[in-house]
C-alpha cells in the first residue's frame, strides 16, 4: 500500500527538507546500492551511508558479529572505502534517487573530521552530513569525542565550519552520564539537528571455550533490545534542545517508529531491521501513512511531540522521586 496522496509525510531537518521521516541508520545499509535490488531507494527520505573516513578502512578482525536475544553485537570497526572513493565510485549511483543522500563522517583527530567534510562539502549529490562523534580522540587517550561536552562541541565547530552550506546532524552516543548536557553542547557549538542513539557497549562470552564471541572482546549493541533506551534518551534530548532531533534505537516496524515521533523526534533512522527485512523501510513509511490515515491526520507534524504526561499523585500520597 502506498502512502495517501492527501497525507502530507514532509519534514524538515533544520534547512533539509526530507518527503518523509524514516531514513536509514549508518552501518546498515552499505552505500544504498546494496539495498537497491529490495526497495524502490525513491521512497525514502533519506539514505545515510556507512561510515566515512578519510583514508579506507579494513575494520576489526573476525569475528566482528553476533546475533544475541533481541538484538547485535558488532565491532565492525568502521570498514569503508574512504571519503574519496566514496565521492567517485559510489556517490553517482545514489545521484540517480529522489532521496536525500547522508553522508556519515568520522576521524581519529579534528583535523581528519575537518578534511572529510570539506570533501564532502564540495561533491554534488550529498545533502548533509551526519557526524559520528562515538570515536576515539586519539590525543585524549582514546577518549571517546561524545564522551565530553567540550570535546563534542569542538569537532562540531569544526565540521561546521569545514561543511559550508552543508547542513550537520551530529550523532550522539548513549554511553554518557547525561545525554541532555551533550546534546545542549553541540548546539551551542552549531549543529543544525542530532540524532540518537549510536550503540550501546556491550559484549558476550562462549562459555565452552571461555572467550569472547567477538576478536574485539567489546562491541556495539543494536536492536530491539536498546529501543526503551533509545526512546527515553530521545525525549530527554528534545526537552533539552530546540533543534531538530532524530530518533535512531532498535525501530523493527511502524508502531516503534510512530513511538520516537510521538516523544518529539522529527524524524528516524532505521538500523538493524535492515538485516532482517531488507524493505523494512517502505513497509514503515506506509504503515506511518496507515496510521495518519486512521488518526485523520493530513500531516506527519501533527503527532510530532504530542506525548502527553500527566502528573499521578505517587502511590501512598508519599513524595515523587
Amino acid at each position: 500500500m502506498k502512502p495517501s496522496k492527501r497525507i502530507d509525510l514532509g519534514v524538515r531537518i533544520g534547512d533539509l527538507v526530507l518527503k518523509n521521516p524514516v531514513m536509514t541508520a549508518s552501518g546498515t545499509f552499505g552505500y544504498g546500492e546494496e539495498f537497491a535490488p529490495y526497495g524502490d531507494l525513491n521512497r525514502l527520505g533519506a539514505v545515510i551511508v556507512k561510515g566515512l573516513s578519510l583514508e579506507p578502512r579494513t575494520g576489526n578482525p573476525p569475528p566482528r558479529m553476533m546475533e544475541t536475544p533481541s538484538g547485535m553485537l558488532n565491532a565492525v570497526g568502521l570498514q569503508n572505502i574512504g571519503v574519496r572513493a566514496f565521492i567517485r565510485e559510489k556517490l553517482p549511483f545514489l545521484r540517480r534517487f529522489d532521496c536525500a543522500v547522508i553522508a556519515n563522517i568520522y576521524g581519529e583527530t579534528l583535523e581528519e573530521y575537518e578534511r572529510v567534510a570539506g570533501l564532502l562539502s564540495r561533491a554534488s549529490g550529498v545533502a548533509a552530513l551526519e557526524v559520528n562523534i562515538s570515536c576515539p580522540n586519539v590525543r585524549r587517550g582514546g577518549i571517546a569525542f561524545g564522551a565530553r561536552p567540550d570535546a563534542a562541541a569542538e569537532v562540531t565547530r569544526r565540521v561546521k565550519a569545514a561543511a559550508a552550506a552543508l547542513p550537520v546532524m551530529v550523532k550522539l552516543t548513549p554511553n554518557v552520564t547525561d545525554i541532555a548536557e551533550i546534546a545542549r553542547a553541540v548546539e551551542e557549538a552549531g549543529a543544525d539537528a542530532i540524532s540518537l542513539i549510536n550503540t550501546l557497549t556491550g559484549m558476550s562470552v562462549d562459555v565452552e571455550k571461555r572467550i569472547p564471541h567477538l576478536a574485539n572482546v567489546t562491541g556495539g549493541l543494536s536492536g530491539p533490545a536498546i529501543r526503551p533506551v533509545a526512546l527515553r534518551m530521545v525525549w530527554q534530548a528534545v526537552q533539552a534542545v530546540s533543534i531538530p532531533v532524530v530518533g535512531v534505537g532498535g525501530i523493527m516496524n511502524a508502531r516503534d517508529a510512530l513511538e520516537f515521533l510521538i516523544v518529539g523526534a522529527r524524524a528516524v533512522q532505521v538500523g538493524t531491521a535492515n538485516f532482517i527485512r531488507p524493505a523494512v523501510t517502505i513497509e514503515i513509511i506506509d504503515g506511518i501513512s496507515a496510521y495518519l490515515a486512521r488518526h485523520a491526520c493530513r500531516s506527519v507534524t501533527e503527532i510530532i511531540g504530542t506525548l502527553k504526561t500527566p502528573e499521578a499523585e505517587p502511590p501512598g500520597g508519599g513524595e515523587r522521586t
